[in-house]
């Protein structure tokens, strides 16, 4: 077996454990989801639980105080999890679990952005100027990860 020197340590520890970079990133990304998910149905993580609806704009309910959720929304984000841990399993499922995921959330920071009124029918998400830029946030760090790791083989990280 080859080693990488100048990739450094994490390159080496991806290669111990027989995962390359993208399936680290894809599993991390599908695990903090998974978390994010169940979070959002424990009082106390989430404000106003009481106002906790099953989808839509009159959802009370916010994550960290922050971030409007919804049952659907913490279920989307339960299976986003379930789909990155699922997905990382090879390095072209973690891939495009990546950028796929990323293409998602910045159609989602659109369509936040679009909707201007957050009190509208349209807004069955829910989502909120927090959640915009958390959507934004997410879908470029997706992106690139999955662009950038997407064609690293064991061993080398990021380089195509």
């Amino acid at each position: 077996m080859t080693t990488n020197h100048r990739a450094g340590p994490a390159a080496h520890n991806a290669t111990a454990i027989g995962r390359t970079p993208v399936q680290l990133a894809a599993l991390a990304i599908g695990a903090v989801f998974l978390i994010v998910g169940v979070c959002g149905f424990i009082p106390g993580i989430t404000t106003h639980y009481d106002m906790l609806e099953w989808a839509g704009h009159g959802s009370g309910a916010q994550l960290l105080g922050l971030f409007n959720v919804s049952v659907l929304h913490n279920i989307v984000h339960l299976a986003f999890g379930v789909a990155g841990v699922a997905l990382a399993r090879t390095v072209s499922g973690a891939r495009w679990f990546l950028i796929g995921g990323g293409i998602i959330y910045i159609v989602l920071w659109i369509y936040g952005l679009a909707l201007g009124d957050y009190h509208t029918a349209a807004n069955f998400i829910p989502v909120n100027t927090a959640d915009n830029w958390l959507h934004f946030g997410l879908g470029v760090a997706m992106l690139g990860l999955g662009l950038a790791l997407g064609r690293s083989r064991r061993g080398e990280l990021g380089r195509a």
